[in-house]
């Protein structure tokens, strides 16, 4: 999996644990369903998202659930999984995505598909998949052109830009393709006067989704010497953590204008757990209860050497548990939650690690798996579990370490900061 927001089932709580996973694997089910098994290769946790906004505008959620059969991801048991057409639009968004950054490996020649061969049969598959999910768009009304023009400028801006090159330049076309496909849930849940504002925040997540998937895979780039935007624009690390924190700010205030019917896990998401993945890229999380270091290994990007402390104030806040979110829109008054603390390419988030600051020297990364040698390894992940329990697993394309996804919980506090949609409570 991969992706920005990777909630932890001990914050989440397990009412919001339960829609989280119900969402994720209807994801999974409904690439399945309308492309293919192998489709199901590019669930991500941000493209979940969509059909989490989906239904937390819906007027109507009966039928939004089914009982799907057992899985081996779910250590075969049955469950209570999303379906409609807010999981159709998240998987036709992920597989277009999916289908571009295949070009894109393909294009630098990585690992085995620097091979001809191996070159061939994956322009195949991205071809595959770019058709499918403009099929998939257009079933439930959604033009997938906006997400491969998106790319297309992409390639042109990077190849363009320099030194003193503004990074907002470079982060415009993922804003544009998230703007795009947040604002259509708003048309998909019958609630037109949404899309406005979820536009506005659907373009500050894909600023955050293209910075953070920077900031954590800088070192690993300058490595291997491949293109990265803050390094090419040379933009620094306070800059980029100014323009993460605006990001943050902004998406928050845009969901205030959003009407929703249940705004919890939505709110969860897009509020407190994008503000600790900010905190994780930047390494500045708190530390674990276990005290155990953060999902990138060491230490990351820290902004004491940069003389500029973070826009949150101090890093030693406590954080927790949030409480369970009430109905409706939360986001009616009170201080917000951002103001209390700080949270990879574009798209919907990216993977990887990495970072910069004081602490140990992180240990030079292995050079990248292939595509089909990552994919083989990702399944393997999840069909062990790894992906949630284990300590400590190598990442299955960039080969850098990680923790578990549950592994790095620290829960014993709330975080809320004054949220006004959480239950009372004194964090």
């Amino acid at each position: 999996m991969f992706g920005i927001v990777r909630p932890c089932r001990h914050r989440l709580g397990e009412k919001f644990t339960a829609a989280w996973t119900a969402h994720l694997c209807g994801l999974c089910l409904a690439l399945r369903k309308d492309h293919g098994q192998f489709a199901r290769i590019v669930t991500n946790y941000d493209g979940l998202l969509l059909s989490v906004l989906t239904e937390a505008q819906a007027h109507d959620t009966a039928g939004a659930r089914r009982t799907a059969g057992p899985c081996p991801l779910r250590g075969m048991r049955t469950a209570s999984v999303a379906q409609g057409e807010g999981a159709r639009l998240a998987a036709a968004v992920s597989l277009v995505l999916a289908s571009a950054k295949v070009r894109d490996h393909v294009a630098d020649g990585d690992g085995l598909l620097a091979r001809p061969s191996m070159a061939r049969a994956a322009r195949r598959v991205a071809a595959g998949w770019g058709r499918a999910g403009e099929r998939g768009g257009l079933a439930v009304g959604f033009d997938t052109a906006v997400l491969v023009d998106a790319v297309d400028r992409q390639l042109g801006l990077e190849a363009l830009a320099g030194t003193g090159t503004p990074i907002l330049t470079v982060t415009e076309p993922t804003e544009t393709a998230t703007a795009a496909a947040f604002a259509h849930t708003a048309v998909l849940a019958g609630r037109p006067g949404n899309a406005g504002p979820l536009a506005e925040a659907g373009r500050l997540f894909g600023r955050l989704a293209h910075l953070l998937d920077a900031v954590e895979d800088r070192e690993a780039d300058a490595a291997s010497g491949a293109w990265n935007p803050l390094t090419a624009t040379g933009t620094s690390p306070a800059e980029a953590r100014r323009l993460a924190g605006d990001a943050l700010h902004g998406i928050r205030l845009a969901l205030k204008d959003v009407e929703f019917t249940d705004a919890g896990l939505a709110h969860l998401l897009l509020v407190h757990e994008l503000r600790r993945s900010v905190d994780r890229a930047f390494g500045t999380a708190p530390a674990c209860a276990s005290h155990q270091p953060g999902p990138y290994g060491a230490p990351g990007w820290q902004p004491g050497p940069h003389g500029a402390p973070g826009p949150y104030g101090p890093s030693g806040e406590q954080h927790g548990v949030p409480q369970p979110p009430y109905a409706g829109n939360p986001y009616a008054g009170g201080a917000g939650p951002v103001g209390g603390g700080l949270p990879g390419g574009g798209g919907f988030g990216g993977g990887g690690g990495g970072g910069f600051g004081d602490g140990p020297v992180p240990h030079q990364p292995k050079g990248r798996r292939g595509f089909w040698a990552g994919c083989g390894m990702f399944w393997l992940l999840c069909c062990t579990c790894k992906l949630c329990c284990a300590e400590q697993y190598e990442g299955p394309w960039s080969r850098k370490k990680h923790e578990g996804c549950c592994r790095d919980c620290d829960c014993g506090s709330c975080d809320c900061g004054g949220c006004d949609c959480c239950c009372p409570c004194d964090g």
